[in-house]
């Protein structure tokens, strides 16, 4: 049986609750199409890492501005995150966008064209 370290659970909460918060609270329309795709929080909680991706994503300029968007609220999730959660220590957060979901569908799109020319 594997434990899961604290950290693990402290990342699964700060996910769902910046999820909700750009949800329901983050007015900013940069992040209206954001969606957290995971977080990794240090050993120590201090820093967490926060991935993020845009869906529909059309241009690298739709990536730069929700980045720019986060960036702009990062204090606003903070606090918010402070009081939902309880913790003595809140992380610091920093925001990068996910490309694995871009590349998914590529290697996918890659699959569906070797099966079309068989």
């Amino acid at each position: 049986m594997t434990e899961f370290k604290r950290s693990d659970r402290v990342a699964d909460l700060v996910k769902q609750e910046i999820a909700d918060l750009l949800l329901r609270r983050v007015k900013d329309p940069r992040v209206s199409h954001v969606t957290v795709t995971g977080v990794k929080v240090s050993a120590d909680l201090q820093h967490a890492r926060v991935y993020y991706s845009v869906f529909p994503a059309t241009s690298e300029v739709d990536k730069e501005s929700a980045g720019a968007g986060l960036s702009k609220a990062r204090g606003f999730i903070r606090q918010e995150l402070a009081r939902r959660l309880h913790m003595r220590v809140v992380p610091q957060l920093s925001f990068e966008y996910d490309t694995s979901l871009e590349y998914g569908d590529r290697i996918e799109r890659l699959i569906r064209e070797l099966h079309k020319d068989e």
